[in-house]
């Protein structure tokens, strides 16, 4: 099995200025994702940015990277112009892992890639783990997925979903801590992404839904005309990105564990 990985790497960052070129353990962040990357058994990797200075460090620590245009929406549009500058077939596949990922798995990035390449009807793959506790269930900033019989995304959503009806129904809300119900389909949505590279094309021509616009979740935008998103469950999840100077810090402590 082929695969690409880009990683997306927008210079500007609202919440962590220069959040991509940070140092953790003497290299900087999105190079860490890159190195993942290419541990997965990609056949190439690009590191996909709007900024010279990224493209210099990918170079410099032995990444190849492409210049995209500054004004992309999201990571997707970026990965769609790499895919047109690379001139991909259509059944090409791609996977988008984040640039803020530091400690994303290698097996998840090529799980997702070998999901996608065994469902041809799907144009786009993705991944989910188990949900156990109530505080995940119900924390907005922690997206859910339902599937189907066959693995394939039926929604997303902040909310909590599916909602265990009856065995909350004469509780009051559950503690942070507490068990889900026994047997609940409870899954947590992992933000990592196959294409093919002949969806990515199109996927500009899709106008916005308004289920992506209330949640604040792009795939909806996928759902939302009919396209179909495999999804893969990985016992080897990877712990959360880095948004703010605290997830920083956080990660850091993580890779001085790990450091032999």
């Amino acid at each position: 099995m082929k695969f690409t990985v880009v990683v997306p790497a927008r210079y500007s960052s609202t919440r962590l200025a220069r959040k991509m070129l940070a140092d953790l353990g003497g290299k900087p962040l999105v190079i860490h994702a890159a190195d993942r990357a290419k541990e997965s058994g990609a056949q190439e990797v690009i590191i996909a940015t709007d900024h010279a200075e990224i493209v210099a460090v990918a170079k410099h620590y032995g990444h190849t990277a492409a210049l995209t245009h500054a004004g992309h929406a999201s990571g997707t549009d970026r990965i769609a112009e790499v895919a047109a500058q690379r001139n991909y077939t259509d059944d090409h596949i791609v996977v988008n892992v984040q640039g803020d990922e530091p400690l994303i798995p290698p097996t998840v990035i090529r799980s997702v890639a070998r999901n996608l390449a065994c469902h041809a009807i799907a144009v786009v793959s993705t991944a989910c783990c188990r949900i156990e506790g109530a505080h995940e269930f119900t924390n907005p900033a922690i997206v859910k997925v339902v599937l189907d019989r066959d693995g394939y995304a039926l929604y997303f959503s902040r909310a909590p979903i599916p909602y265990p009806r009856d065995a909350w129904a004469n509780a009051s809300a559950p503690t942070p801590h507490a068990p889900l119900p026994e047997g609940l389909p409870a899954w947590r949505h992992i933000g990592i992404y196959g294409f093919r590279a002949g969806f990515l094309r199109s996927y500009a021509q899709l106008t916005p839904s308004p289920l992506e616009k209330f949640e604040s979740l792009e795939q909806l935008r996928m759902l939302w005309h009919g396209h179909r998103i495999s999804v893969v469950v990985t016992t080897d999840a990877p712990p959360p990105g880095v948004d703010t100077a605290e997830d920083l810090e956080r990660v850091r402590a993580a890779l001085a564990v790990m450091r032999p």
